[in-house]
């Protein structure tokens, strides 16, 4: 289905129009294959841009991998030297169950109260 907008411009051409269309309506100028190496020249541009970035990153992990394995390394002996009971400083950072409860009903008061407020 075609737009009666576009078709009625269609239709509806001034000598302006017709002037344009006459001016731009020639043959392709001969460039002895000028146009075509311009385009391969830019879509090589292309590829080369998008397959840099990966490369680089990849050349990148590969050199950073050795120093990386030794940094963890490091920080596994210095984690084996701090001998610090991490189940129980989770178990007591957690909340209590009354506090939680308490929250819970807090929230729910502050929520009814502003819905009251709204009505």
């Amino acid at each position: 289905m075609t737009s009666k907008i576009i078709n009625m411009a269609e239709r509806l051409k001034d000598a302006e129009d017709r002037l344009l269309e006459s001016l731009f309506e020639s043959a392709p100028i001969a460039d002895d294959g000028f146009s075509e190496q311009i385009v391969r020249r830019v879509n090589r541009q292309l590829w080369v841009r998008r397959l840099t970035l990966p490369i680089a990153a990849v050349i990148g992990g590969l050199i950073a991998f050795k120093p990386l394995v030794g940094l963890l390394s490091v920080i596994e002996n210095l984690s084996g030297m701090i001998s610090v009971d991490t189940a129980g400083l989770a178990a007591s950072s957690m909340p209590q169950i009354q506090f939680i409860v308490l929250g819970a009903v807090l929230l729910g008061a502050a929520l009814l109260g502003a819905r009251m407020l709204e009505d």
